[in-house]
């Protein structure tokens, strides 16, 4: 019998870290041009890289299709459903490669013993704590963006592990690639039933580009973005035809 998730809304949390409440410290820096530091980082990609090829392909099985639409891209925002614990980490260095993908994430990630000193390195932006190191947070990605990197967005913001349908999520994250004049891409992971073993096989489709128009406001393009990226989500996730763990709202 597959295991059921019961829920009240989509803001409960099925996955905590044993640090969940941790809190950036005031002093965190988020833009670094130090060239070791720079150097480490481009050291921590590439083994990430050759871990994530052995790691997506032979222990969650997955498939990507539609990748090539990426690789004329000097950089791009890219939304992703949040449905794997690990995946969700590695997949998008195999998604964006050779390009070094920068993953906004929930401070909690960084509260990770040992991983949690090396996610930043690695290209985790996490979200400020409060409004005063918002500024900080957007001149982050703006920088990276600059150094046509790619962003990495899930825009549901709690991970629920294999789930089969998309989740409503706010406008607020469409906000970055309005700002930056970015395309934005879309990323869906769907779950096929294997014929070998009990966790289904991942096929993960990219789609896009979708992109800002100049006689909108950016209210409008917010809106337009968010919609078009919900909607191919949506369709997309009905490819999927085996749940391996169903979620259910609570009576």
């Amino acid at each position: 019998m597959n295991k059921i998730n019961y829920y009240n809304t989509y803001e409960d949390d099925f996955i905590e870290t044993n640090n969940q409440h941790y809190q950036l410290k005031n002093n965190y820096k988020w833009i670094h041009k130090n060239i070791f530091y720079q150097l480490f980082s481009s050291i921590i990609h590439f083994f990430i890289i050759v871990f994530s090829f052995f790691y997506t392909k032979f222990i969650l099985h997955v498939t990507i299709k539609n990748r090539k639409i990426l690789k004329k891209e000097n950089s791009y925002f890219l939304y992703c459903n949040h449905t794997q614990i690990l995946g969700d980490v590695f997949n998008p260095f195999l998604i964006c490669m050779p390009k070094h993908p920068y993953i906004i994430c929930s401070p909690s990630n960084l509260g990770i013993p040992f991983l949690g000193k090396i996610l930043p390195i690695a290209g985790a932006i996490p979200i400020p704590n409060n409004l005063h190191d918002m500024s900080k947070f957007k001149e982050a990605i703006t920088y990276h963006v600059s150094k046509k990197h790619s962003i990495i967005i899930y825009p549901e913001a709690h991970l629920w592990p294999y789930a089969t349908f998309i989740r409503d999520f706010p406008i607020t994250s469409f906000h970055y690639p309005v700002e930056n004049q970015k395309k934005v891409f879309v990323a869906t992971t769907t779950y096929i039933k294997s014929k070998i073993f009990k966790k289904p096989k991942i096929i993960i489709y990219i789609d896009g580009p979708f992109q800002n128009d100049n006689n909108l406001s950016k209210k409008e393009n917010m809106k337009g973005l968010h919609d078009k990226v919900y909607k191919t989500m949506v369709n997309r996730s009905k490819l999927s035809n085996y749940k391996y763990i169903i979620y259910k709202k609570k009576d």
